[in-house]
């Protein structure tokens, strides 16, 4: 299967610069999986395609404010993104520019109570970086970092909780599983009200969002490691909701891979945590999701092919090309998917 299948063209007007106001206001396109056929809606009326007993099943990571930008001792800036953390204040980093990012430079935060050094280079070209903090370093982080904006996103971000889903809770992604940035806590509670439950995984989202895939062949891609969490109580929780006859609709991507990793062969979820490397692509055989909210994703993407593997590649196609006619707004800040 080549990755040009996965490729389509899409204007660039196209692609949201601002989150819309409210969360929930955003555009809904409702796919059905089995046929394809297409409907319009608000994701503040996603409760009129759930049902009592379904269950929402979100990723409750926190965004790091993972952009940061430093000094050499010559003066030079450079800026480091955080991506993972390798153990206590060294992290895995994407730096630019990188040829200037020797083992041994000292890196300055314009702060007395911040330095850092590069330790070295791993294989994927990011770059190892302990950093030496006087104090609490995410409290530090929070008052000089940024939050990492995909770079098709232009504008500054005036409201760094905008690229935050209202139940973040675990900081530790350089970026946001960006279906749940639609929901409210309001519209929480109304599903709630409704009768549709509502658990939470944990999955930081790490480098694999900033790379794109590089192979001509689907099945020569490699994932990226990510960190997952599913609790006990949670996987029970959402066996039993399956087992009384609920839907178990996945915001995200990163939900859906969650679920997909702790998945047994007939669909029971069962706890555990630790790093996931699961690529799932058309011929991928689902067996603990049943719906799920996504977003518009890159031309070519993973996560294209993720939702290509749950609804058909020409019907998720033919759902983008709808989405374009009809000028829905794509990626992070875009609007929203429902396949159930």
């Amino acid at each position: 299967m080549k990755v040009e299948d996965f490729d389509y063209d899409l204007p660039e007007t196209l692609i949201a610069q601002d989150p819309v106001e409210p969360r929930d206001s955003s555009r809904l396109l409702i796919m059905e999986r089995e046929s394809g056929a297409l409907r319009h809606s608000v994701f503040n009326r996603i409760g009129e395609q759930l049902r009592p007993g379904d269950l929402l099943v979100l990723n409750d990571t926190k965004v790091l404010p993972a952009r940061l930008y430093a000094r050499r001792p010559t003066g030079a800036v450079i800026e480091l993104l955080l991506l993972k953390q390798v153990e206590l204040n060294v992290w895995q980093c994407l730096v630019s520019p990188g040829r200037k990012a020797l083992p041994g430079t000292k890196l300055l935060f314009g702060l007395p109570d911040l330095t850092a050094e590069i330790l070295g280079h791993s294989e994927d070209g990011t770059r190892v970086v302990r950093f030496d903090p006087k104090g609490d370093f995410y409290a530090i982080l929070d008052k000089i970092g940024t939050m990492p904006l995909p770079p098709y996103i232009k504008k500054p971000l005036i409201d760094q909780n905008r690229y935050q889903p209202v139940y973040a809770r675990e900081r530790g992604s350089a970026a946001a599983p960006t279906a749940g940035l639609h929901f409210t806590e309001r519209l929480l509670a109304e599903l709630a009200e409704q009768g549709v439950r509502i658990e939470k995984v944990l999955l930081h989202v790490g480098l694999g969002t900033f790379r794109p895939v590089k192979a001509e062949q689907v099945e020569d891609h490699v994932m990226h490691g990510e960190f997952y969490r599913v609790l006990p109580e949670t996987a029970a929780r959402i066996n039993q909701a399956r087992a009384a006859g609920g839907r178990v609709v996945a915001v995200g991507t990163t939900a859906v891979r969650t679920l997909e990793t702790v998945a047994g062969e007939d669909g029971t979820i069962l706890p555990g945590e630790g790093w996931t490397h699961k690529f799932i692509y058309p011929g991928y055989r689902y067996q603990a999701v049943d719906a799920m909210v996504t977003n518009f994703h890159l031309p070519k993407s993973s996560l294209l092919m993720l939702v290509s593997a749950f609804a058909g590649r020409e019907r998720v196609l033919n759902a983008y090309q709808t989405a374009i006619a009809e000028k829905y707004r794509f990626f992070s800040f875009g609007d929203a998917m429902l396949i159930i």
